[in-house]
């Protein structure tokens, strides 16, 4: 498994839009961590947590995500694998959901795994204020944060960036 991860690490070339050497303050993010229970994402380099952030889940946010519309938030590892500026949700960065154990299940289930799982921002709504989505799970299975959150990351976390995504 550890030749496949440095195998990918290799092989991986980030999109000319991607900042190629992210840092916070000069230390690098090599991981983001995302722990459910505690609705919090953090940046993480060297094993050591450099800045954490508060993230709403999906409207059903215990367990797995187990196929396409059950509004659950996946957990396992995973990779940031592109991004893109979203109309309706700000910034947006796509998280490489279903990974082989995912696709694995849902295939031993005869259900489609889902797909199109992002970090992203907050809608800008007339009616609804941005704090009042970030004090709440409403995503359809997605990882949402402020939108100065998540201007934040897009330029600390390079695509390619490994994923995990704890219960």
């Amino acid at each position: 498994m550890r030749w496949l991860f440095a195998l990918l690490c290799l092989t991986f070339t980030a999109p000319s839009y991607a900042n190629a050497t992210p840092s916070l303050g000069s230390t690098p993010i090599d991981k983001v961590l995302v722990i459910k229970s505690e609705r919090k994402l953090h940046l993480v380099s060297s094993g050591q947590t450099l800045k954490s952030y508060r993230v709403s889940l999906g409207k059903q946010p215990r367990g797995a995500k187990l196929r396409e519309g059950d509004l659950r938030t996946p957990e396992g590892f995973y990779w940031i694998d592109w991004r893109k500026t979203s109309d309706k949700y700000n910034l947006s960065m796509h998280i490489s959901y279903p990974n082989a154990r995912d696709l694995a299940r849902a295939q031993q289930e005869g259900v489609p795994p889902g797909n199109m799982i992002m970090l992203h921002g907050t809608p800008l709504d007339e009616e609804y204020p941005e704090w009042f989505f970030h004090t709440l799970d409403w995503t359809e299975g997605c990882i949402a944060l402020s939108n100065h959150d998540m201007r934040e990351i897009w330029t600390l976390v390079k695509d390619g960036t490994l994923i995990e995504i704890r219960p």
